[in-house]
């Protein structure tokens, strides 16, 4: 299960130069495959054309991660991931662009002409969609660590956006109670997400 292993850090990077072990092909896709997804889905494509884009960026990976020469002082591995996908993205909407439109098919066009180029932009767009998916996986990690009241507290009110006196009502808590819950799992959960991110980037 990825929520016990590490995340991408040099260890698992030269293991996935095996691609004979799976297990480190899988923890590496459980992390990034929805990254990728969210990407491109956020950069307005489809249902199917976001799924393979991250199939084709998670190949072009394990193509090329065998001469992958890792120097973290020379750029993050996920800048390098990040630069692929966005080229992945940028080539599926050029070739569409080059193709005689049909009647029906002006949205890849406009969606191009729409696409930012500004790097800065795309590349904040995708940190966010990395830290939503660490942020998954720290939930997952710290659950067990709160009694259930807490956790539905925090989640009712954090996630589903119940107001705390709604929460509180259902729960047999005082709102106040309720404020408590959810900033101890906040403050939990920004704590394993930073963890994450500098297990990574160890």
């Amino acid at each position: 299960m990825l929520q016990n292993s590490p995340i991408t850090r040099v260890s698992l990077l030269l293991r996935l130069r095996d691609t004979a072990d799976h297990s480190a092909w899988q923890q590496f896709a459980e992390l990034y495959g929805p990254v990728i997804y969210r990407f491109a889905r956020g950069r307005g494509l489809q249902d199917a054309d976001a799924a393979d884009v991250m199939q084709d960026t998670l190949r072009s990976v394990s193509n090329a991660i065998g001469r992958l020469d890792y120097d973290s002082a020379k750029g993050s591995f996920r800048g390098w991931l990040f630069t692929i996908a966005r080229n992945k993205i940028f080539n599926l909407l050029s070739s569409r662009k080059n193709k005689p439109r049909a009647a029906g098919d002006t949205a890849a066009h406009e969606l191009l002409q729409a696409t930012p180029s500004d790097d800065n932009s795309l590349e904040e767009s995708w940190e966010d969609e990395y830290r939503r998916r660490l942020a998954g996986i720290a939930i997952e990690r710290i659950k067990g660590e709160f009694q259930p009241n807490t956790w539905e507290a925090f989640w009712g009110t954090a996630v589903n956006g119940e107001s705390a006196t709604d929460v509180g009502e259902r729960l047999g808590m005082s709102s106040g109670a309720v404020y408590v819950a959810k900033s101890r799992v906040l403050a939990r959960l920004k704590e394993q997400v930073q963890r994450l991110i500098d297990e990574e980037d160890q």
